[in-house]
């Protein structure tokens, strides 16, 4: 029989044999599976589309040049006038009475001139014979010379009075266009208020307006091609030709002249028109939305180190697209980007990389 030791040895042998039996490995836990991207940074232009309108390289606003009032009025806006064409009148009553008077002023000094040169002539006769003294004749000739003096002030008394006259009708200088009207029949105007607005006949700009932070580096290609808004497929090129300096105090923007080389059919004066331009490329990153997050309140992603861990990294957004944004600081190239998978990570967790990921940055295709 075996002794009480022995039994005490065979049944904690047994006892370690069914604990060990029970005991099971200790099983890592699940880790979270994410899509990710490499990053790769490349030079980003952004391209920006503008519209604007069609209009004339001069535009004259054109007024007259004496006060009064509107009686007629012969275009209007949109129509087609030519140089020297008469656009609208003034009533011209106290001018012509001016007119007449300066005129009876002329035929009054007329006839004085008249009389003081027959008095003169009279005084010529009269002195070699000794039938006048001299300070008659002299008096004769100085009357004579004022005489005519007042004449010739008097014409050009009439002269003016005839120009001001003349300006009671308001000429078109040039052919063109009537893009706008400011006054009308009945009205009573000053001079130099403008009437009309007139698009001379000529070279046409594309004229933009344009935000200032698109300016901030000039434009390394100022080559254009300007589309018509409704109809795209009507297009032409045009080139920058002027760039406002001021910033316009009531839209914050800065106009932008692009001189066009011709009108194709369909484009004309005051077409809506669409241009895009690319600003000066920078080195940035592009990825999908779903690689976005936050770090508080500051945008951020996720990037997997070499240990397989994840990391909450704060970066700078530069612009958002669609489908994309354009990553401008906070990513050099090389990381890899979880772009699904990230809403159940937090910093320090170990992931699990689903198999061909790595897509291209500049495709910005989703997983």
């Amino acid at each position: 029989m075996a002794g009480p030791g022995l039994k005490r040895v065979v049944g904690l042998s047994v006892l370690a044999l069914l604990t060990a039996c029970g005991e099971k490995p200790q099983v890592e836990k699940e880790r979270p599976r994410v899509f990710v991207q490499e990053v790769k940074s490349a030079d980003y232009a952004a391209s920006v589309t503008l519209t604007g309108d069609v209009q004339a390289r001069v535009q004259t606003e054109l007024s007259f040049r004496v006060a009064g009032k509107i009686i007629q009025r012969t275009v209007d806006v949109g129509d087609r006038v030519t140089a020297r064409q008469v656009l609208a009148r003034l009533d011209p009553k106290d001018l012509q009475t001016s007119v007449d008077s300066a005129q009876a002023q002329v035929v009054a000094e007329q006839a004085r001139v008249k009389q003081t040169a027959a008095a003169f002539v009279r005084q010529q006769k009269l002195l070699p014979k000794g039938y006048t003294s001299q300070s008659e004749y002299d008096s004769a000739q100085a009357a004579l010379r004022s005489s005519q003096s007042a004449l010739a002030a008097a014409q050009a008394q009439l002269a003016n009075a005839r120009e001001q006259l003349s300006y009671t009708a308001l000429i078109a200088d040039a052919p063109g266009v009537i893009t706008a009207r400011q006054a009308e029949v009945g009205q009573v105007v000053q001079a130099t208020v403008p009437i009309f607005s007139l698009a001379r006949d000529g070279e046409r700009d594309a004229v933009f307006n344009v935000y200032e932070s698109l300016l901030a580096e000039p434009p390394t290609d100022k080559s254009v091609v300007v589309s018509l808004l409704e109809n795209p497929a009507i297009k032409t090129t045009g080139t920058v030709r002027e760039v406002t300096p001021a910033v316009s105090a009531q839209t914050g923007t800065v106009q932008v002249k692009v001189s066009l080389n011709g009108l194709p059919e369909g484009m004309q004066l005051g077409s809506v028109v669409s241009a895009t331009a690319k600003t000066p490329g920078k080195s940035a990153v592009e990825l999908p939305w779903s690689a976005l997050t936050k770090n508080l309140s500051d945008p951020a992603v996720w990037l997997v180190d070499d240990e397989g861990k994840a990391q909450l990294h704060t970066v700078t957004v530069g612009r958002y697209l669609i489908g994309n944004v354009v990553i401008s600081a906070g990513l050099k190239g090389g990381e890899k980007v979880v772009i699904a998978g990230g809403q159940l990570l937090h910093p320090g967790v170990k992931v699990e990389i689903a198999e061909n990921t790595y897509k291209d940055l500049g495709a910005g295709a989703q997983p």
